[in-house]
């Protein structure tokens, strides 16, 4: 892995990683949505192309934020799952919900609404914990 930093700061360095278009997409996409293979990320409502996704894909498992591994029962499909590192973005994954639905509702009214949103408002830590047990729950997690 040869990725240049711009600087030494922990905040640009962190947006380095994630703070393009699609990174915490992706990264939401498999905590929230249970998203684990190429093809479940392509069907998304968000359209993501092949080639950017392949991309991302590949950036996030060299910064060990996810794993690829092969399907158990098809050995052609990979099957990406978030590591520690990448469960551990679910803050920032929320307090992005919190700002949008705050800041971004004005401009996009169609913003999701409901028990979630609710939840999330309500009590942010246990909605964090929630979707971290949640999601290491479905995969299987195993430390990575």
């Amino acid at each position: 892995m040869n990725k240049k930093f711009r600087c030494n700061c922990p905040i640009t360095s962190a947006l380095d990683i994630l703070g393009d278009k699609w990174t915490l997409v992706i990264i939401k996409q498999m905590l929230i949505e249970g998203k684990q293979t190429f093809k479940d990320f392509l069907e998304s409502d968000e359209a993501i192309a092949t080639n950017i996704l392949s991309s991302r894909l590949k950036m996030l498992e060299e910064f060990k934020i996810i794993t690829k591994d092969k399907l158990p029962n098809n050995m052609k499909t990979n099957i990406y799952r978030l590591t520690q590192k990448g469960i551990a973005l679910t803050p920032v994954i929320v307090e992005l919900g919190i700002w949008s639905d705050a800041n971004i509702r004005d401009f996009h009214t169609k913003i999701t609404e409901g028990e979630h949103m609710d939840a999330l408002k309500s009590d942010k830590e246990a909605f964090v914990i929630s979707l971290q047990e949640n999601y290491k729950e479905k995969t299987g997690y195993n430390k990575g």
